[in-house]
């Protein structure tokens, strides 16, 4: 059947889109008649926030794709990737990472001096995050071998005695550095690290700043991730009602100014269009970081400072890791009285009312490949920032395994790895709890499950969790017992209090699952709950 000609071309190219195929128009919907269309005969002129004369033609209301960006020198290795919470880092066990493809692996030495190194033993190619960490040495737990700081092979069980360890016995490291409670890692193997390029946040230095930090593995790719943070537009509806600021009725058209543009990203400003309207300042900059911030005055004539930090590492093709981090120099003080957890919980909450929409997403990118220019139809009023990020990836995406840019793309050339018992699965469905820091590589037990994408990278969940199971079988305990001694004791008001004492256990222990259940479960829309 024929596509309506008001629809986009959904043609699907080669992995390797033409320029003449690129620079094709986009055609558009009419919006004539349609619920919420402009035929009113206003219009919004965009960047004065005045209303002018008459309705708004179709060139006003898109971003129409733009000639093709030149492309600029660039080598994805040759940066920082942020690669945990520094806090989250364990002293007891090695942790798996990926940077697209590259696969690494993070510990502590004996000192408690990170390090990192190539994920494979060279025996046998091994994984050593599947190791263990002996007298501050990294040792491959398939047959032995050991690993010092500097990669190299410090001990052999199996050769004979006096025999010299082979030189070609050593590990490929990487520089890794700790800034700000991020551990950062260099990924390239031809030029030492440039401390020019180690992201530097000043909200965070400030005195006083205080922040909430998560980690969270999703099952996208990381431009897909990036997209949804840059987005304010979707927050009103798809995050309605879960805090005090996401309201349905605060959707409208947004006002985006760009203030610089380069190869290491860009930088603006964006407000609503209705009053109040705070100033928002929004910087992306190269491989994968994404700040919103605003300043105001506070009542006492204070400057304060608020900030959202989106640390997104590629983890592979359609895969992620995200580190988030929210902070300000204020804090009211119930929210002082909060435990950790429960701002984990509503993080989590949060991404999950996106997850099934960027998920589809990703299917469809990966299925037409295609430029996001043949198949967005970007607004001025919401979208700026996602063109402006795509158009970036059009520069630079040359230098990366992958990447779909807003005029072209490209495709892995190596399709991603099914791997049959990635690290630390076998020991996750063995126990009862998963494997410490990840289950999988490709493939999770459950990927968007709330208990493997967060709680087994926190600390402080995981303790939470600890604690309320403790706490909810002691309650039921003392339940079951306050109910034995009701039936043996022989006075009524014995009888009554040992009762009483058992309910006020159950309700405890009631209290303990629901806290269990908001930390561990999934959130669901009320329309899709049975």
């Amino acid at each position: 059947m024929a596509l309506p000609s008001c629809l986009p071309s959904l043609q699907k190219p080669s992995p390797c889109v033409s320029s003449a195929f690129l620079r094709r128009p986009l055609l558009v919907a009419s919006t004539k008649g349609k619920p919420g269309a402009a035929t009113s005969g206003q219009r919004w002129r965009r960047g004065t926030g005045s209303v002018a004369a008459g309705p708004m033609s179709t060139e006003e209301v898109l971003l129409r794709p733009e000639e093709e960006e030149v492309k600029e020198e660039y080598d994805w290795r040759e940066e920082w990737y942020p690669l945990y919470l520094t806090a989250e880092v364990p002293e007891d066990a090695p942790l798996a990472h990926t940077v697209f493809d590259e696969k690494i692996v993070l510990f502590r030495d004996g000192n408690g001096v990170i390090r990192c190194f190539q994920d494979r033993c060279p025996h046998r190619l091994a994984k050593l995050s599947e190791g263990q960490l002996v007298d501050g040495r990294l040792e491959c737990l398939y047959h032995g071998w050991q690993f010092g700081d500097d990669g190299k092979c410090l001990k052999i069980p199996q050769l004979p005695d006096g025999a010299r360890i082979p030189r070609s016995a050593c590990v490929r490291t990487y520089e890794t550095r700790d800034s700000q409670g991020v551990v950062w890692v260099w990924m390239s193997d031809k030029n030492p690290p440039d401390e020019n390029k180690l992201p530097w946040f000043e909200h965070y230095a400030r005195p006083g700043f205080q922040d909430v930090s998560t980690i969270h593995e999703l099952p996208y790719d990381h431009s897909i991730l990036l997209e949804n943070f840059m987005d304010p537009a979707h927050v009103p509806i798809s995050h309605d009602r879960t805090d005090f600021y996401s309201k349905r009725e605060d959707a409208q058209a947004l006002l985006f100014e760009v203030t610089k543009r380069s190869g290491r990203g860009f930088a603006g400003s964006w407000s609503k269009s209705k009053p109040p309207a705070l100033t928002n300042l929004l910087s992306f900059e190269a491989p994968c970081i994404l700040q919103n911030s605003n300043e105001y005055i506070d009542k006492d004539g204070t400057k304060q400072y608020v900030s959202a930090l989106f640390l997104c590492r590629p983890t592979g093709q359609g895969k992620s890791m995200v580190i988030i981090r929210f902070g300000s120099t204020l804090r009211s003080p119930i929210v002082r009285l909060l435990p950790t957890w429960f701002f984990h919980q509503n993080i989590c909450k949060v991404l999950e009312q996106d997850m099934g929409f960027l998920s589809s997403q990703n299917e469809i990118l990966w299925k037409e490949k295609a430029p996001t220019g043949r198949l967005y139809i970007n607004l001025k009023s919401c979208d700026t920032w996602v063109a402006e990020y795509r158009r970036w990836k059009d520069k630079v995406g040359h230098g990366m395994p992958y990447f779909f840019g807003h005029n072209s793309c490209s495709l892995a050339e190596d399709p991603a790895v099914v791997e049959h018992a990635p690290a630390g699965l076998t020991a996750g469905i063995s126990s009862s709890m998963p494997a410490k820091g990840a289950t999988g590589d490709i493939h999770a037990p459950n990927p968007i499950n709330r208990y493997f994408r967060h709680i087994v990278h926190c600390k402080e969940c995981r303790s939470a969790v600890k604690s309320f199971q403790v706490w909810r079988n002691a309650f039921v305990f003392m339940a079951f017992t306050s109910i034995s001694m009701a039936i043996l004791a022989s006075r009524r008001q014995w009888k009554a209090f040992f009762l009483v004492s058992a309910a006020f256990c159950l309700a405890g222990a009631h209290a303990c699952s629901s806290a269990l259940s908001l930390i561990k479960t999934n959130f669901i829309r009320g329309h899709r709950r049975l």
